[in-house]
């Protein structure tokens, strides 16, 4: 055996262990660029004929022609006539397929440099391949990534084997990247490749999106990573606050309390992350009227009056706690509207005293942290349910 034979099965061997490829799909995708390099070093002979290739440590790399047996030729570079496939083996038939040996001794430097260029480029596609299939599997993930280079429109990030985009979309508000910098990314898609055929996978991440939260929350809190405690919704404007509703599948369990942590270093461990993005964690209930007066906090709620067929309520907080409900710009209010789902009109009770004054009800004779006996409306004219009282 040549030397060279075994240096290029040797090769294929040690390229196969280093790209953590599967050999016998290398071995393949030689086979085919040795057939591919034949064709072209010789388009006379080889463009109509049905080769095939095989490598073999034995034999190195062996160029066949495949015929067919026939009585009468009529195309002689895929036909063979019965008396010449006898002289090869005595037991050929006609329809059987005969496989001449046509190696060229000179299969040499042009044929192995195509060769060589096509493997080159199987081998990144098969790398190509590979990237894509791990990271598709961490879309809606987070990883820890370290800036490469910041852009006006976008940072790009180190995440293992490939680089990630983070788009100018995907920015935390006020938040700086610098070089080298390492920070939490939540894997938004993966395709699968870029805007050019050669190039990696592209991956987006993000710093905004709420299921960054939602991992964040998963790696502090073990009670969330065992299902213990499920997080049912998140509302999230990056860089100022996010609300998270949570619940415990254990009676026995504070939800909340869990995701606070011992001394609040849970949920502060997430802040820091966040760069002190605040962080509201409330109680998720099943009934909507609690949901809503929870999803308020920190206000104080006295009453939720609940248009189900709407998906409206009208929420009834103490005269100096208007303000704190709706929050600055109505940012506590947006986000606890985003959180539950619900539309919600919040309203003071000098507010509701008034327009039930106007609609004839006198508020002296129907305390407003007590439910009403009588139907209620709210200023544009349509039917509430009876408002619920809200346990502080």
């Amino acid at each position: 055996m040549s030397a060279e034979k075994l240096d290029l099965m040797d090769a294929i061997s040690m390229l196969a262990r280093e790209k953590d490829m599967n050999e016998a799909i290398l071995v393949d995708t030689i086979e085919e660029a040795l057939k591919v390099a034949y064709r072209r070093s010789n388009k006379q002979s080889g463009i109509n004929q049905n080769l095939t290739v095989r490598l073999t440590k034995k034999e190195g790399a062996r160029l066949y022609a495949r015929k067919v047996v026939a009585d009468e030729v009529e195309e002689p570079d895929l036909q063979i006539p019965l008396e010449e496939a006898l002289k090869i083996r005595s037991d050929y038939h006609v329809g059987d397929i005969v496989e001449i040996d046509v190696t060229p001794s000179d299969f040499g430097r042009v044929a192995a440099q195509t060769a060589k260029q096509m493997l080159v480029q199987r081998i990144r596609e098969a790398e190509r391949g590979k990237i894509y299939d791990e990271y598709i599997e961490k879309e809606n993930e987070i990883l820890t990534a370290i800036v490469q280079r910041v852009e006006p429109k976008a940072v790009y990030v180190e995440i293992g084997r490939t680089e990630g985009i983070m788009e100018s979309s995907e920015f935390m508000p006020g938040e700086e990247y610098r070089d080298d910098d390492h920070i939490k990314v939540y894997v938004l898609k993966v395709h699968r490749s870029g805007p050019e055929s050669s190039r990696n996978p592209q991956v987006y991440v993000s710093r905004i999106h709420p299921g960054l939260v939602k991992r964040l929350f998963e790696m502090e809190v073990p009670e969330i990573a065992t299902g213990l405690v499920q997080i049912r919704s998140i509302a999230r404007e990056a860089g100022s606050r996010t609300k998270i509703a949570v619940y415990s599948v254990d009676p026995m369990i504070d939800p909340v309390g869990a995701c606070v942590g011992p001394r609040g270093s849970r949920v502060e461990n997430v802040v820091k992350e966040l760069k002190n993005e605040k962080i509201d964690i409330i109680k998720w209930s099943a009934d909507p009227a609690e949901f809503v007066a929870n999803a308020l906090n920190p206000a104080h709620v006295v009453s939720v009056f609940i248009s189900e067929h709407e998906k409206i309520c009208r929420v009834v907080v103490p005269d100096t706690q208007l303000s704190l409900a709706i929050g600055k710009e109505g940012q506590n209010a947006r986000l606890a509207a985003k959180l539950t789902g619900w539309k919600i009109d919040i309203k003071s009770e000098t507010q509701v005293a008034e327009l039930m004054r106007e609609q004839g009800i006198d508020p002296n004779e129907i305390p407003l942290e007590n439910p009403l006996d009588e139907e209620g409306y709210d200023d544009q004219g349509f039917d509430l349910e009876m408002p619920q009282d809200i346990q502080p």
